[in-house]
């Protein structure tokens, strides 16, 4: 072979095949239809995703309240009521009490 048959050989290799180019071009494509589908799924996901955050937040306050009902409240309600009721201290309490829903009635003394 002469340097010119190997170079013009070389030429037609190096020329693109249509069918190449059509591989190329539909996997281009396909590759622009899966990016799309994605960006629809992630669009959808976040969409979806404020609801549940918002859901969440609601249990953790509600369980926030009900753990303070029951864990600090009742406890404190049951000690109180089983102290004896006659006596200084829970006269202040009972006093100081009813004072302070005066006052927040617009009804305390200034």
């Amino acid at each position: 072979m002469s340097s010119s048959a190997t170079a013009a050989n070389d030429f037609d290799e190096a020329e693109p095949d249509e069918s190449v180019m059509q591989s190329v071009a539909d996997a281009m494509a396909n590759a622009s239809k899966t990016a799309s589908d994605h960006a629809a799924k992630v669009t959808r996901a976040v969409a979806g995703a404020g609801p549940k955050a918002v859901q969440s937040a609601s249990r953790v306050v509600y369980t926030g309240a009900y753990l303070l009902a029951y864990a600090v409240v009742y406890p404190a309600v049951f000690v109180a009521q089983s102290l004896p009721q006659q006596n200084p201290v829970m006269n202040g309490f009972r006093d100081g009490g009813i004072a302070a829903v005066d006052a927040l009635k617009g009804g305390g003394r200034e």
